[in-house]
């Protein structure tokens, strides 16, 4: 079955538009809380304050995901979809009240909390789901083209937030009004999940079937960490996607404070355009991954294309060191174009080397552990980086570990970083 074939597909579209829905909603979400606490100015945030606010938003979903995506494998995750969007839209609505009343940060970050948590269990359905939708054959065109559009969808979003706090203001009372837009876009996306026949999205055997939900969520932490134990291809590949979570925390956290204190000349200038200026070239350097990605993989197999992509980040690193707009843009341009492909790679190791009644479980595991290597990194760059945010430490401690990373690729058996084939993966997902 060809790959234009299967884009005509009603049930992916309809995969690709809750996928596109929800990452708006997390684009302009994620660009109306960082405007709101960071770019307000009601409000100051120095760099352990905002490595703090990471932790506050990502570490418990990091402790909670393995448990929780084993509901992924035991619950209908078109249901799940549904609900936790839903969810989402409340608890972004909570979100922007708080912020409009004027409490502390801690208490807004509290509230986002939620919505973060939301954002990961929906992307993780998503991507279990997938493999439900597209056969393996055309599996890594299919996550190149749905995580592309979602990387899209996530700079759309931020500008929608960018549009609305121009209208609203920059104030507490603006950030709560902007805030909202995520909402609607959360609502949306579970709207058009409801449109899937029960089922549709699997899982196909529940794992944990005849047990309660709770049982299946005791054993989901050893479930998924013995899934990844167990697959190889797996194992080494989020190896190397956590190099690159750690070295991209390092780098927002030097961004966010660069962009606060140089001007760095055009087109970047300081502050919201700034960032917004790198993002889109993140979001660039995204756009060729799904384009290099699936060919490099097809010519030249997984392991080589992720050690090859993490000696690019080892190249964008070191073009931060000029601290020169062009520079810059160029950095994150490739940082963009390193980590979607490792990140292409790792989602094609997951659903198609493990079997389904697992892979909620799996994908839960890969958050969890990048969330942590994300926080983990933010906070020992806040403590060695300087009030203007630029550390020349930092960079060459990324460059040391992309190339690192790139040599624990490449020495990694092939054969089992490849993963098994097509046939194996079908047969294997019968069996279970």
């Amino acid at each position: 079955m060809s790959f234009w074939s299967q884009v005509r597909s009603p049930g992916l579209l309809r995969l690709l538009g809750v996928r596109v829905l929800s990452q708006l909603s997390d684009g302009a979400f994620q660009a109306a809380l960082a405007f709101s606490i960071l770019f307000n100015p009601d409000r100051q945030t120095n760099p352990i304050a905002i490595a703090a606010g990471f932790a506050v938003l990502l570490l418990p979903y990091s402790v909670l995901g393995p448990f929780a995506g084993a509901l992924l494998d035991h619950w209908d995750r078109r249901r799940v979809l549904v609900w936790v969007n839903g969810l989402r839209a409340l608890a972004i609505v909570l979100v922007a009240v708080t912020m409009s009343a004027d409490v502390s940060d801690t208490a807004v970050l509290l509230a986002a909390l939620v919505v973060t948590g939301c954002s990961r269990f929906v992307a993780s359905g998503l991507s279990a789901g997938l493999p439900h939708v597209a056969p393996p054959s055309v599996i890594i065109e299919m996550n190149a083209v749905f995580t592309t559009l979602g990387a899209a969808m996530l700079a759309g979003g931020a500008a929608v937030s960018t549009l609305l706090r121009a209208v609203f203001g920059a104030d507490n009372g603006g950030s709560g009004a902007t805030l909202l837009a995520g909402a609607v876009f959360a609502v949306a996306s579970g709207l058009v999940a409801a449109t899937f026949a029960p089922k549709r999205l699997g899982p196909d055997k529940p794992d944990g079937a005849g047990h309660s939900a709770l049982y299946s969520m005791g054993r989901g932490l050893a479930h998924g960490v013995r899934a990844v134990a167990t697959h190889r291809s797996v194992a080494v590949i989020l190896g190397a996607i956590s190099v690159h979570r750690v070295v991209f925390g390092m780098n927002t956290l030097m961004f966010l404070l660069i962009v606060r204190n140089f001007d760095l000349g055009w087109p970047l200038y300081t502050n919201v355009r700034a960032m917004a200026a790198i993002g889109g070239a993140v979001a660039v350097g995204a756009l060729l991954a799904a384009v290099s990605t699936p060919w490099a993989v097809h010519r030249f197999g997984r392991r080589r294309t992720v050690a090859g992509a993490l000696i690019i980040g080892a190249v964008a690193e070191g073009l931060i060191g000029p601290l020169l707009a062009f520079t810059v843009l160029l950095s994150a341009g490739l940082l963009g174009l390193a980590g979607q492909t490792v990140k292409l790679c790792g989602d094609v190791a997951m659903q198609c080397d493990v079997p389904d009644s697992y892979r909620g479980q799996v994908f839960a595991v890969q958050d969890a552990l990048f969330n942590s290597a994300f926080v983990a990194a933010a906070f020992i760059a806040a403590l060695v980086i300087p009030a203007n945010g630029f550390a020349v430490g930092l960079v060459v401690a990324g460059v040391a570990l992309y190339l690192v990373g790139a040599l624990f690729v490449w020495r990694s058996d092939p054969v089992a970083v490849e993963g098994p084939d097509s046939a194996t993966v079908e047969r294997e997902q019968h069996l279970v």
